[in-house]
């Protein structure tokens, strides 16, 4: 993979992972990708989550959500 073409500002290709940032009751922390993030300010750092954990979703996102996990109790995959 060449990187001709790519920026030489600083830190700009760098790759920065980010995990679900929520803690389970036991301590221990979830380990799916924290694809949802969020920051009230861009003077604040950016918290990540994954959705299931996601604190921010809106009225249909929880709907679909909560479905979602009906149906996998039921055996059914919805995806």
């Amino acid at each position: 993979m060449s990187i001709e073409g790519h920026s030489t500002a600083p830190g700009a290709n760098v790759i920065v992972e980010h995990y679900c940032e929520h803690r389970h009751a036991d301590g221990t922390r979830c380990k799916e990708w924290g694809g949802w993030g969020h920051s009230p300010s861009p003077a604040v750092p950016t918290r990540w989550w994954c959705f299931e954990h996601f604190p921010h979703k809106t009225f249909e996102q929880e709907q679909a959500l909560r479905r979602k996990r009906e149906a996998a109790e039921g055996g059914k995959v919805i995806q």
